[in-house]
Parts: C-alpha cells; structure tokens; sequence
C-alpha cells in the first residue's frame, strides 16, 4: 500500500522509540495519561448522567412540571369578598391545556400543608388532593409497595403515603392517623382548635427519593372537605410535560391567555438541578485537565525526539524534504501515540461504565452507603457524549505536536551536519 514519505516515516519514528531509553518512558507515560484521562472522563460523565437522569425521574416525576391556577387577582369574590380557591369549570380548562405542545397529560389537584399524626410521632408534609382515574400515568402508580393509588376512590377518607414516611411514623397498611391542617381552625366548646380527622392509610410508595417522606396523596373530594371547600375542592391544574426542561416555554404558552397564574418546577427545584450541571461540568474540567497533562507529555517526548533526530531530519532535508513533510512526519509521530491512548481509553472506559455495577458488585463496593447496599449506581453511557471525548482527546494530542513539529521544520542542515 502506497503512503507518503512524512506519513511513513513518523510511524516508524513512533515505534522506534519503544526501546530508547528516557524518551520512551516519557512517551509511554504520556499514552497512560491519555488512556487514564478518557476512561476516566467516560466512567465519569456517564454516571453522572445517570445521576441526573434520575434525578429528572424521580424528583420531577412527583413534583409538578407545571401549575396552572385561577388568577386570583382577576376572580369574582365570594360573600366575604375574598377570591375563591377553587378552580371553576376546570375541566374545559384541562381540554384546553392538554392541546398545548409538549403536555402529554393534564390532571386536577388540590394542596395543601398538613401534619400527620400516629401514635409514635407527628410529621410534617404537603398534602395533595388528587383524582385517581386521572393520575394512571403518575410515577407513584408505578413504584406503589403495597396497596395502590386507585384505592382513595375505593376507600373513604383513605391515604397513600411514601415508604419513608410510613417507617418515621411506624405504621403499616391499613393503620390510621389524624390529618391536621394547622391554617384551618374550627370554633368549638374547647375553643379554636386546628381542623383535623382521622384516616386509614390504603397505599404505600417508594419512589426512592426524599419526596417519599414529605408528601401524601389523598382523594380531592375529601382533601376539599377537610379544606372546607365545596365540589371537588379542585384548585390547581398539573401539566405532565414530554420533557420537564420544557416547563418555561410551555408556561409562557399558557401565560398568554391572562387568565391563569403559573408556577413551573424551578421555582422549587431550580437550585438543585443548576447544582447537579455545575458540579457535572467541574467534573468534565477537572478530568479533562489528565488529558491536558498528558498532552504536555506528548510535547516534552517530541521534543526530545527532535533533539535527538537532528541528524536524520539534516539528511532527510539534504535528500529532497521540505519543511513542510519535515512538520507532517512529527505531528504524525505525536498523533499516532495519541490515536493509540484514545483508542485504548475510550474501549476501557466503555467496557468499565457498561459493567460498572458488576465490577462493584464483585469487589463488595458499595459506593451509595449501607443504606443503599441494594441499589446499583445509575449509569447513562450516552454516545454523543463519547464522541465528543474522544474527538476533544484527538484535538489535544495533535495540538500538542504542533510546537515541537515546527521546531524540528526549522533545523538547518548545514549546521547540523557540519560535524558529522
């Protein structure tokens, strides 16, 4: 097969250095460095996109992507001229809601704060109101423990609470606690006391986030009742988005009407999320920096290769050569080395992040802590992401040969033969 002189001569160079000495240990180290650097990166960022993604799951799975209320600046007031709480005719809303693009589904829902009360302690949670043949699709359908959701229809004042919460309180499946709506108060004999009931706990979920020990679910109709509301008691509407980073756009659509106010999820979990992409592209900056340094390595090796190829690249310019092949066999020589650690990193951090809970598994590494001893680390080896290491790692390593590639197209002949 036929290549060019330059492209031919630098990947003898490259595997002639294999036994020279201090070069070579400087070259291999810098191919370790590469290899070290991408696998790390990939492990890495796979990881922590599995962290975020379950993040996205589990948290934005529960909390509302969108709500969508009554202005109460422009409502009709009730007897004691304050607005009404409760969202009139919310079912032509919903209709309307659910042709907006990226909303996949809309449901009712009333919230509320509350404590609950057992026997063994008192907490206190968000309780939401909620229509159970609506809410087929919500996450907690999916991750009930015992019981179900569609029992609050079955069952009067029935509750379905998280896993979490139900082990702080020490109840089980079919207990009963007393729901206390601390803002809501009631005259009686014994004076102003706090509205409250008892209810029997019908389902428990473990969505496995911190989600499961704040809020509970309970049928609109008697969440209004305990509200002292009349209906359905229905305040709020939920967007079920196709993608929650959506939610912006989404709430400037339904902005537009005048008619509705509208909360998105980053005005409660914004901080979060913002928290979880700083810390990923720290982590992209920091492990690029191996890369970085390896690529430095790259430099140090070719120069010194320079150095000790003085004569040959005199010889190879005396026999026809021009700076230019005298440039390209040098950036060929440092690329190759790096091709060969890109190469060997991204197959290694490939086959590390696809078997990573095994490997864990194996060695009895529990990286979450006992309490998650049963859960494996969430990964997401997303190929974009690959490329993209790579190519960054390829970009470096040719980059690196430029400097010593263009000291050794400036060598003079005759001064470098003239005591030979």
């Amino acid at each position: 097969m036929f290549l060019p002189a330059s492209f031919f001569i630098g990947l003898r160079y490259s595997r002639s250095q294999r036994n020279k000495g201090f070069v070579s240990f400087i070259t291999f180290f810098s191919i370790a460095g590469i290899v070290l650097g991408v696998a790390s990166l990939i492990l890495v960022v796979s990881v922590m996109n599995g962290f975020e993604g379950e993040l996205k799951k589990r948290i934005l799975g529960l909390i509302p992507h969108v709500i969508v209320a009554p202005d109460t600046a422009k409502l009709k007031t009730d007897s004691i001229s304050k607005p009404s709480k409760v969202f009139n005719q919310w079912q032509e809303t919903r209709e309307q809601l659910i042709n907006i693009p990226h909303v996949n589904y809309v449901t009712p829902l009333l919230q509320s704060e509350a404590l609950i009360q057992s026997p063994k302690a008192l907490q206190g949670v968000l309780m939401v109101g909620l229509i159970p043949e609506y809410e087929e699709h919500n996450i907690v359908s999916s991750h009930m423990v015992s019981g179900s959701l569609t029992s609050l229809s079955n069952t009067p004042y029935s509750v379905v609470i998280g896993k979490a919460l139900a082990y702080k309180l020490n109840v089980s499946l079919g207990d009963t606690v007393r729901l206390v709506l601390p803002n809501k108060t009631l005259y009686t004999p014994m004076g102003r006391i706090p509205v409250q009931r008892t209810f029997t706990i019908t389902g428990i979920f473990n969505v496995g986030s911190e989600v499961d020990g704040t809020v509970i679910y309970t049928h609109s109709k008697y969440g209004a009742k305990l509200l002292r509301r009349k209906g359905d008691g229905i305040s709020q509407l939920r967007l079920y988005l196709d993608d929650a980073f959506n939610a912006e756009s989404v709430g400037l659509l339904v902005k537009q009407s005048g008619q509705f106010e509208v909360t998105t999820w980053s005005n409660s979990q914004g901080a979060l999320f913002s928290a979880v992409k700083m810390e990923k592209n720290m982590m992209w900056l920091m492990l690029s920096l191996i890369i970085a340094v390896a690529a430095f390595n790259i430099v140090s090796a070719l120069v010194m290769v320079v150095i000790d190829k003085q004569g040959e690249i005199g010889i190879l310019q005396t026999l026809g050569m021009n700076r230019k092949n005298i440039l390209n066999i040098f950036i060929v020589q440092g690329v190759s080395n790096g091709l060969w650690g890109v190469i060997i990193g991204a197959s290694l951090g490939v086959l590390l992040t696809l078997n990573l809970n095994t490997i864990l598994s194996t060695l009895g590494v529990s990286v979450l802590g006992a309490a998650f001893a049963g859960q494996n680390l969430p990964v997401d080896l997303n190929i974009i992401n690959v490329v993209v290491i790579i190519l960054s790692a390829l970009l470096t390593s040719f980059l690196a040969t430029l400097y010593p590639a263009y000291r050794a197209s400036k060598t003079l002949p005759a001064e470098v033969l003239r005591n030979e």
